[in-house]
């Protein structure tokens, strides 16, 4: 079996990014007809885009009601790069609640959280290490964060189970190639003139031209993380995001997706009200400035984004504020191509297969 896998036939519920936002889930999951069970009275199926855990208060508690409805045949869904951090057992900003080595940085903007027993933890990790990197059939494809095809050509060629050992090995090759081009001592020399901890958000480092050449070589010589955590290039000043300075800027890959099947995808914190990103720990450019809330987009209109942000609730909490204003839970029906939120409101999707015209002076 690939790492490339079938999605099944018949209607679809697609939900984005969750984040440990428990209630958000079993919310959404009863505004879009389901029992607790994840049974639907249509027939209907779950497909989750990733991005179950971190920064929310249960993640234990998403992954075991995920692990039940996959496991019943009433869900399947893709790994998102939170899940492939957790597989390679790489603690970042937000994984306080499984890697105890973030506990104490995380307690302070995350804290309550739930933490998984002994026995739960094992059972995560092989629910994951059984998830495939994307879904296809003749009419929609699913992935976390870019559908492109050299990537998914190599992800065909792999089997189930790989994720970690093939990820882990475009790790060391990017370390290879920094060791080649002398990259190591470069950025040995940047971090000596730059004293601060690079995950402290309130001292702005220089733009490291080495730290911008080696994250971009890690991104994109990677073909599972092109597909978990989108297209990359060096950029030309330091933003903050994910906990950390990055010298790297996002590229809108959709702009140059050129099939006829259309893609949904989670990862890059979609809104329906305009608010600050710098605010939310997300310093880098936003994606979607331009782009209405609810328009497919991309040269053919064919990319739908279906993450609302819900993985910033947390700011709000910290802040003694109502979360569900500003992030929301979102599921993409399909075929209908109806956006349903965790808050019970439902909004028609627009521009479907709208071919973009590039503007004129």
């Amino acid at each position: 079996m690939s790492l490339i896998q079938a999605l099944p036939e018949g209607p679809l519920d697609i939900i984005g990014d969750i984040h440990g936002e428990f209630h958000a889930l079993t919310q959404l999951m009863q505004h879009l007809g389901y029992d607790a069970q994840g049974q639907h009275p249509q027939g209907r199926t779950l497909v989750f885009v990733g991005d179950f855990c971190d920064r929310g208060p249960n993640s234990p508690a998403v992954f075991a009601l995920a692990k039940q409805l996959i496991e019943s045949g009433r869900a399947v869904a893709v790994l998102g790069n939170h899940e492939i951090n957790l597989l390679r057992e790489d603690a970042k900003d937000g994984s306080g609640w499984f890697f105890d080595e973030r506990v104490t940085r995380d307690n302070e903007k995350y804290a309550p959280y739930h933490r998984p027993d002994e026995a739960q933890r094992p059972e995560i990790v092989k629910l994951l290490s059984t998830l495939p990197i994307a879904l296809e059939r003749a009419d929609l494809r699913v992935v976390h964060a870019a559908w492109c095809e050299p990537q998914i050509s190599m992800a065909r060629q792999l089997p189930m189970g790989t994720v970690r050992s093939e990820y882990d090995h475009w790790e060391q090759e990017a370390d290879r190639k920094a060791v080649e081009t002398r990259l190591e001592d470069r950025m040995r020399a940047e971090r000596e003139s730059w004293p601060h901890d690079l995950e402290d958000g309130s001292q702005k480092p220089p733009f490291l031209k080495a730290h911008a050449e080696n994250e971009s070589n890690k991104q994109m010589l990677n073909p599972l993380k092109v597909l978990t955590s989108g297209v990359e290039r060096q950029g030309r000043d330091p933003f903050y995001a994910g906990g950390k300075w990055r010298f790297v800027e996002r590229v809108a890959w959709w702009d140059s997706y050129p099939d006829p099947v259309p893609v949904v995808v989670g990862h890059y914190w979609r809104r329906v009200h305009s608010i600050d990103r710098a605010q939310l720990g997300k310093g880098d450019q936003d994606l979607f400035r331009d782009i209405s809330p609810f328009a497919w987009h991309g040269l053919h209109s064919q990319v739908f984004c279906v993450d609302f942000s819900v993985g910033a609730r947390w700011t709000a909490r910290l802040k003694g504020q109502s979360p569900e204003k500003d992030f929301k839970l979102a599921a993409l029906r399909w075929p209908e191509r109806e956006v349903q939120f965790d808050d019970g409101t439902r909004h028609h999707t627009t521009g479907f297969g709208e071919r973009v015209l590039p503007q004129t002076a």
